[in-house]
C-alpha cells in the first residue's frame, strides 16, 4: 500500500521536512508518481515506525534573553547559568542570545529558536524561566515544541522576578501601543499620557532606591 508524503509524515510522528529530510539523507527512499509526487510503501513506514531511528541529529538548545544592550552582562550570566547546566546534565548544547522586549514575537533569536524546532532539529529547550522566552505567549511555543517533540526544560519555575525593570518596561510599551490605537500615535493627548506614565515609573523607582528595606 501506497501513502502521500502527508499520510507517511502522520504514520510516523514526524512533520513533513523531516520527511524530506530523511529522503535528502538518504534514510528513505520514496517512489514517484508521474506528476513528481512522492509515495512510501506501507510496509517500510511500519518496520521504521517499530524501530525509530535515533535522534544523534537534533540538538540541546539553550535560550537566553535580556531586554535591552545595556544588560549585555546580565545576558552573559544567563547564558552561563544555562550553558552550566546543560554540561552538567550531559547535553551537547548550544546557546541562542537574543536581544529584546518580552513582548516581541519578531526577535531574531526567537524566529530562529522557531525556525529550528519546525526543521525537527531540536531535542530539547533549556530557559531559565517561562518570561524568558516571551512575556506572554509562552505556551504557544510549548505547544509547537510538543507538536515536533522537543523537551522543554525550564531551570526556575517559580515567578520571573529577578528584573522588575524590565517588567516595567514591558507593561509601559503595551499601554503605549494601546494609546497610540486610542488617541493616534501623533496625538498631543497620547504624548502627555506616555510622559506621565514614564514619569511615574521613574518615580517608583527613585523611591525605590532610596528605600533601605528595598531587596
Amino acid at each position: 500500500m501506497l501513502l502521500s508524503l502527508e499520510e507517511a509524515a502522520k504514520l510516523l510522528g514526524v512533520s513533513k521536512s523531516t520527511m524530506r529530510r530523511w529522503e535528502e539523507e538518504g534514510r528513505i527512499k520514496p517512489e514517484r508518481t508521474p506528476g513528481g509526487h512522492r509515495r512510501y510503501h506501507s510496509e517500510e513506514l511500519t518496520q521504521m515506525a517499530m524501530h525509530p531511528m535515533p535522534k544523534t541529529d537534533r540538538v540541546t538548545i539553550a535560550y537566553a534573553r535580556v531586554f535591552s544592550h545595556d544588560q549585555k552582562a546580565d545576558l552573559e550570566r544567563q547564558a552561563m547559568l544555562l550553558s552550566e547546566f546543560c554540561t552538567k546534565n550531559g547535553w551537547t548544547h548550544e546557546v541562542i542570545r537574543d536581544l529584546g522586549s518580552g513582548l516581541n514575537y519578531q526577535k531574531k533569536g526567537l524566529k530562529t529558536l522557531l525556525q529550528r524546532i519546525m526543521r525537527n532539529d531540536v531535542e530539547r529547550l533549556v530557559i531559565t524561566h517561562k518570561d524568558r522566552l516571551l512575556r506572554f505567549g509562552a505556551e504557544l511555543v510549548f505547544a509547537i515544541c510538543e507538536e515536533f517533540h522537543t523537551e522543554v526544560v525550564i531551570v526556575n519555575k517559580s515567578e520571573d522576578t529577578s528584573d522588575e525593570d524590565e517588567l516595567t518596561r514591558d507593561v509601559l510599551e503595551i499601554i503605549t501601543v494601546f494609546s497610540a490605537r486610542l488617541y493616534g500615535s501623533r496625538s498631543h493627548k497620547n504624548k502627555k499620557l506616555i510622559e506621565r506614565m514614564k514619569e511615574a515609573t521613574n518615580n517608583d523607582e527613585d523611591k525605590a532606591a532610596a528605600d533601605p528595606t528595598t531587596e
